[in-house]
């Protein structure tokens, strides 16, 4: 599957973008690394992590299989990638754009980090912890709250999602 806007260097597209127009660009580019962990036998889900000032600091995708580590989904990654460019564990004023909702671990990492905006494509009805299931990212006493946009290019996100693990049914390799 070849997304539209592939290819195309990011700051070609934000240079054309409008500010509505931001939130399905880096989407576009999450659901880039998704097709990658798909490709790669991962459930695919992937993150980009972004500054205020549009800049991207992390792409990347799930890698908890090729890894052997449970805590290596995409946001986790993203954020560590992220930290580690800006030199601190927190990054306040980011956004963090995914192709399915987080979990509830992936929430708790990001109200650490201080992440200002979670931009998710496909909600999920089994684990998702930004309002499926349960909503993380506001809890009245936490000391940090997180800014929500679902359903960001919610089809094109849920479809790859679908497919994987149709093919996976289809081979005798679901889960």
């Amino acid at each position: 599957m070849r997304l539209p806007g592939a290819g195309i260097p990011i700051w070609k597209r934000l240079e054309r973008a409008t500010s509505l127009d931001l939130h399905r660009i880096f989407m576009r580019q999450a659901l880039e690394e998704a097709l990658k962990a798909a490709e790669s036998g991962e459930v695919p889900v992937g993150a980009v992590l972004v500054d205020a000032g549009g800049q991207v600091l992390a792409s990347t995708r799930n890698r908890p299989i090729e890894r052997r580590d449970p805590t290596a989904h995409a946001e986790i990654l993203a954020l560590r990638e992220g930290a580690l460019r800006v030199n601190n564990y927190r990054l306040p004023g980011t956004a963090l754009y995914v192709t399915l909702e987080p979990c509830a671990m992936c929430v708790g990492a990001m109200l650490h980090a201080r992440v200002r905006t979670l931009v998710f494509g496909a909600y999920d009805p089994k684990s998702g912890a930004a309002g499926s299931v349960v909503d993380l990212t506001n809890v009245p006493g936490f000391n940090h709250y997180v800014e929500v946009v679902g359903g960001v290019e919610a089809e094109a996100c849920a479809r790859v999602i679908q497919d994987f693990f149709r093919l996976r049914r289809t081979k005798g390799t679901g889960r």
